[in-house]
């Protein structure tokens, strides 16, 4: 007689949860605003303790005995405020202009950028007049036209993760649908893309979602959702009929990088359905770092296994007034040709935007 051995029970992942700041601080300014008042509402039912601030860009005493644990709590925070400057600063190369509707993300990636940019204010703002920055793109529109005008709404933030909170991509969807000369475009590394599936779009917004390796995404992104329901969100997305892309980035060289990014790929072609890969794009863009972020990440970070040896690297000099160090040329070829030969492979139709 034989005997059946019973398998254990096959678990299933959490799924990652959306962002649900442990503190808010508002503006008085910003409950002036129909939005500021929602996101209140919001607030008090979800039970968060919330203070008044004078400005959005001077939040101090957050709760903490060491940088670390006040590191952590930033990113736990979450401040509503009225965007005064409404000149918006370049995005090259993903868009002509960002169009600034956040600043700050609850990820901790550790190789982010926003650990330079943000430097001592890396708690999480989104802006509530949303009217007055969407009229400021419309001039930039103008100005261009009959050029097509690029809007990059992800440069300073991940605003997918923000949505359920803002409705902030959902009013630029709207608004950027009915524009013959304007274009939004973000990238996210979280799922929840549900509140914009049904919105009317015209294919005038992309939607793109960061990829990498396993390595990549275990050791460096945390607090983000996981590469299978970014993919899931994906397929949602060129169901609903966006334009739809993938980020490579940062693309990072360590022993198996090769087997690393060829899995990626694999299995981006292996899980897409098949509307996804029409009007498909692709961004890649390396690994780099200033002295200014590597010393603040060793801070934030101590135990992170990010590579950041300055003599392993090439100078290059930052917009921002700093030199960056990015792969040497030889690493660089390695990197760029290797992987656009697997998109290539996977994607014939797909197009390549950048590699920087």
């Amino acid at each position: 007689m034989s005997t059946s051995v019973a398998q254990p029970p096959v678990r299933k992942a959490k799924g990652t949860k959306p962002f649900i700041p442990d503190l808010v601080y508002f503006e008085p300014g910003a409950l002036e605003y129909e939005k500021g008042k929602r996101i209140m509402e919001w607030v008090t039912s979800q039970n968060i303790p919330y203070q008044m601030t004078t400005s959005h860009n001077r939040i101090t005493n957050l709760p903490g005995e060491t940088e670390q644990e006040k590191y952590r709590m930033a990113k736990r925070t979450l401040v509503v405020g009225v965007r005064k400057t409404l000149k918006f600063d370049q995005s090259k190369p993903s868009a002509e202009y960002a169009i600034p509707i956040s600043t700050g993300c609850m990820g901790h990636c550790h190789y982010c950028y926003l650990q330079t940019t943000l430097g001592a204010k890396p708690y999480v703002r989104v802006y509530v007049n949303t009217e007055e920055i969407i009229e400021a793109a419309k001039g930039y529109i103008e100005e261009r036209k009959p050029e097509i005008t690029r809007f990059e709404a992800a440069c300073t933030s991940d605003p997918v993760g923000l949505e359920h909170i803002t409705e902030n991509l959902s009013d630029l969807i709207r608004f950027m649908a009915d524009e013959e000369f304007g274009r939004l475009r973000f990238v996210t590394k979280y799922h929840h893309v549900d509140p914009l599936l049904n919105i009317k779009h015209n294919g005038h917004t992309r939607i793109r979602f960061s990829v990498n390796s396993d390595y990549v995404i275990k050791n460096f992104e945390p607090a983000t959702s996981r590469f299978e329901e970014r993919i899931e969100a994906a397929g949602k997305i060129a169901h609903a009929g966006y334009p739809l892309g993938f980020i490579i980035a940062p693309i990072i060289w360590y022993d198996g990088w090769q087997e690393g990014y060829a899995e990626l790929l694999q299995k981006l072609a292996d899980t897409l359905p098949e509307e996804a890969t029409k009007d498909l794009t692709f961004e890649m863009i390396q690994h780099r770092f200033t002295k200014t972020a590597k010393a603040t990440i060793e801070k934030r970070y101590p135990k992170t296994k990010l590579e950041m040896d300055i003599e392993k690297r090439k100078m290059k000099w930052g917009r921002w007034g700093q030199y960056k160090y990015v792969y040497k040329d030889d690493q660089q070829d390695a990197l760029r040709e290797f992987i656009t030969e697997r998109i290539f492979e996977h994607f014939p139709l797909a197009n390549i935007d950048y590699f920087t």
